[in-house]
């Protein structure tokens, strides 16, 4: 496990940093983010994407937080 902004982070074994038609999602949980790694092209900002934790909204898109990783990572909030 590491930490990102005091908060952890869980990072799966399998994601590993790869380019192509990878992206990321950073998935906010109460107990603190997860890192899912999904294929295509990364929803835009304000896209509301289904996941196993309910619907979500793509609050913003970023670079991965993983060190050496270049994919974007779509950063997800719950929809109230």
């Amino acid at each position: 496990m590491s930490s990102y902004r005091g908060t952890r982070l869980k990072a799966r074994a399998s994601i590993a940093p790869v380019n192509g038609d990878t992206y990321l999602l950073f998935v906010s949980k109460p107990t603190g983010y997860e890192l899912r790694e999904r294929h295509g092209d990364a929803p835009a900002v304000g896209d509301v994407v289904e996941e196993e934790d309910g619907r979500m909204r793509v609050s913003k898109l970023a670079p991965s937080p993983l060190p050496g990783d270049s994919r974007r990572c779509a950063y997800l909030q719950p929809v109230s």
